[in-house]
């Protein structure tokens, strides 16, 4: 079997995709797959590690740019379309599956007019406007959750959840300190860094019995990671962690956005959240995804412009 995987741009789209490919490896290894993504990705510099081919399209966001860099966006995509039938043409595939982001929309609508099955993987409970009209263009839609049902053709909807990068979950020593894992992210978060400091400031007589794992994102490392130095917390602070896995297995509580991804590894690992959705995702569907942890009982919500040192150190206390 041939296959395409399409999209990616955060680890959110990228990840789950990563899981499916290696599961469709693993049952059967004559199976080739290849990635489409774009060079500004987090899939450019992950892909290589994980064993997978990439290839690239030129299409870009059209929100929040300037005049030239909206020209530049709007010739993208047709630039983009005619190069992705240039690559199923070459590649073959048997299905194209869109993982969501910029580069799944362009080789979808080749793979429609190539002939090509297709499908797309929904992370979202709200999904948004693009994947609702690529809906009725594709044979089926995975979803992560029942609610997104409602803004699909019903017959095309399977609700699968929304699979982990991980086959199975690490075995970790755990120290005896309470550990903290606060991540914002695979870009981090600004917002969810500085009331962390703010909040372990105001915390520091719990240094004997607290630990914190950091992934800051690569922006804000240095400045996080002096911070620290004056904090008599035991930190380990990286940019980016490799092993995610090994950080959730040792966490006893976390502190994170709430995207669709962090959401399913949360419910894997099983572990209590305080989540931050991000504000300015697409139809607010990170909220919604908090909510629906927090309905359950299995997280508490702090919406981000609530956020802060203060509040932050009440609720990890």
């Amino acid at each position: 079997m041939r296959l395409i995987m399409a999209g990616g741009g955060t680890g959110g789209h990228l990840f789950p995709g990563l899981a499916v490919a290696r599961e469709f490896q693993r049952r059967d290894r004559r199976t080739e797959i290849l990635f489409v993504g774009t060079e500004m990705g987090i899939e450019k510099r992950t892909l290589p590690k994980e064993g997978f081919p990439l290839a690239t399209i030129p299409i870009r966001g059209l929100k929040g740019r300037g005049l030239r860099g909206l020209f530049q966006a709007l010739y993208g995509i047709p630039v983009s379309f005619f190069r992705s039938l240039g690559i199923i043409a070459r590649f073959r595939p048997d299905c194209v599956i869109g993982l969501g982001g910029y580069a799944s929309g362009p080789l979808l609508l080749a793979s429609r007019w190539k002939g090509v099955r297709s499908a797309i993987m929904e992370q979202n409970l709200r999904p948004g406007f693009t994947n609702r009209v690529l809906g009725w263009l594709v044979a089926r839609i995975f979803t992560s959750f029942a609610e997104s049902a409602a803004y699909f053709p019903r017959a095309k909807v399977v609700e699968t959840g929304n699979p982990v990068r991980w086959q199975t979950l690490p075995q970790v020593a755990k120290g005896e300190k309470f550990t903290l894992l606060v991540f914002g992210g695979s870009a981090g978060a600004r917002k969810i860094n500085s009331s962390i400091v703010d909040a372990l400031q105001r915390m520091r007589e719990l240094s004997t019995q607290l630990r914190v794992i950091h992934q800051t994102g690569e922006a804000d490392f240095a400045a996080i990671k002096a911070a620290y130095g004056s904090l008599p917390f035991e930190a380990q602070v990286f940019s980016f962690v490799e092993r995610m896995d090994e950080a959730y297995a040792r966490a006893d509580l976390v502190v994170c956005r709430a995207g669709a991804g962090t959401v399913a590894e949360l419910t894997a690992f099983g572990k209590a959240a305080i989540l931050v959705p991000y504000p300015y995702a697409a139809y607010d569907h990170q909220r919604f995804h908090a909510q629906a942890l927090q309905e359950r009982g299995a997280a508490e919500m702090i919406l981000d412009r609530e956020l802060n040192g203060e509040r932050l150190a009440d609720r990890i206390r």
